[in-house]
């Protein structure tokens, strides 16, 4: 977890390369930050000894994001709504809601392990 701060500067970085709005740049932050921090907690179960991956490509009409965890996997098809009123006061399980809020299209392969996000530019 200590290194989500290298999330940050990730983003940061290819947003002062590239020209990307900061309401775009906003969405991308928080979007991979969610997809990092579950492949962490979620995915390699804080287990130091796995790694996160994370891939990028960008071009004048788009961002795309690959996140990576060496876990098990998870059904990503049965995750439950958190705007749901029996859902809405549990203080974990809004990541890949807000993954799928931020990003214009999200992707999930590998049993859950691979999360490719793209973002419009």
């Amino acid at each position: 977890m200590e290194n989500m701060s290298h999330v940050k500067r990730f983003i940061d970085s290819i947003s002062s390369q590239h020209v990307i709005s900061s309401e775009t740049c906003g969405k991308i932050s928080v979007a991979v930050h969610e997809a990092v921090n579950n492949a962490i907690l979620h995915g390699n179960k804080l287990d130091y000894s796995k790694n996160v991956t994370i891939q990028y490509s960008i071009n004048e009409r788009c961002f795309s994001c690959i996140v990576e965890d060496e876990g098990e996997g998870f059904d990503f098809s049965r995750i439950p709504d958190p705007t749901l009123p029996e859902n809405i006061e549990k203080i974990h399980g809004r990541g890949v809601f807000l993954m799928n809020h931020f990003a214009d299209s999200v992707h999930f392969r590998a049993e859950g392990r691979h999360v490719k996000m793209v973002f419009n530019l």
